[in-house]
């Protein structure tokens, strides 16, 4: 089993809107390098069988390329851009979604001693490991299922699993596992992180969020860090530009009504911020999503 034969099955099922007829299993092909983009990550594998990415995580940077695994076990904005995608050597690759409560039901499977020992330490949502012979071969077999659409019910499952088995085992395997832990401390900032994300808008207290996650408030902002690599304040901060930026792509012309709307009191403020995660003004950014609406 090679890099190159997943790459052939990449290429031959990708699909513009980059899903696959296997639940949670995501296809894509990125033909040219642009400027680096934030999104959420979602909690997904993610693997290059061509090309690279580097992905800004908070403070982090980290970058992945064929032989490397991608692992994020939080929904977390990221920056990332692909490195020297081009028609002829397109970036491609898979994403696979990481269900919790998959993981879970294979923790709670797992005979005694058939686990690596609990770090019983918080670790960053975001990594990167080294892909395994083991792990690269099932999900070649994942993929391979796309040309026989009759036995991926019944396999696509199984393979999922073994897919997952090999993370939890794996270098990355402690982020991996306490996706599926209830009382792991990924768990624990995970409520924290959904907060925030669900009330971007409003101003939060610290010691309320470590109340939210069960942790004294000094516990709560150092493991805060070591799982998003920022501090609540900045993590909150990129999810209001993210969305300032939805808002001003749907068209919208108000940058001083969207700046209050996001959670800024200050439209300067809001401008500086934006202009120094996205390299543009929002302005601008409006007046580009302006222009396309009027063609």
């Amino acid at each position: 089993m090679s890099i190159d034969e997943l790459g052939a099955l990449l290429s031959r099922h990708v699909r513009a809107d980059e899903t696959t007829a296997i639940e949670g299993l995501h296809i894509a092909a990125v033909q040219r390098s642009g400027p680096p983009e934030t999104q959420m990550s979602g909690t997904v594998l993610a693997v290059l069988a061509q090309g690279a990415k580097r992905l800004a995580v908070g403070a982090e940077m980290l970058e992945y390329r064929p032989g490397d695994y991608l692992i994020t076990s939080l929904d977390l904005p990221v920056t990332g851009s692909f490195i020297g995608a081009s028609p002829e050597t397109p970036a491609l690759g898979l994403a696979l979604v990481l269900d919790p409560i998959a993981i879970a039901d294979l923790l709670l499977d797992a005979g005694a001693g058939e686990l690596p020992r609990p770090q019983r330490r918080t670790v960053p949502a975001v990594a990167v490991g080294s892909l395994t012979a083991e792990l690269l071969d099932a999900l070649t077999r994942l993929v391979r299922l796309l040309d026989h659409p009759r036995d991926q019910a019944a396999l696509a499952p199984l393979i999922t699993r073994e897919i997952l088995w090999r993370l939890i085992t794996g270098e990355q395997g402690e982020a991996v596992r306490q996706l599926g832990l209830a009382e792991s401390g990924l768990h624990h900032i995970g409520r924290a992180v959904r907060w925030i994300r669900d009330h971007y808008d409003e101003p939060f207290r610290v010691d309320d969020l470590a109340r939210l996650s069960g942790m004294s408030s000094s516990a709560f902002y150092r493991n805060f860090q070591i799982v998003t690599a920022q501090s609540p304040i900045q993590f909150q901060k990129h999810i209001r530009l993210q969305q300032a930026r939805l808002l001003l792509a749907s068209n919208s012309r108000d940058v001083t009504g969207v700046a209050h709307r996001v959670g800024y009191d200050s439209a300067s403020q809001f401008s500086r911020e934006y202009r120094r995660l996205f390299g543009t003004a929002p302005s601008r950014a409006a007046a580009v999503s302006q222009t396309i609406a009027a063609g």
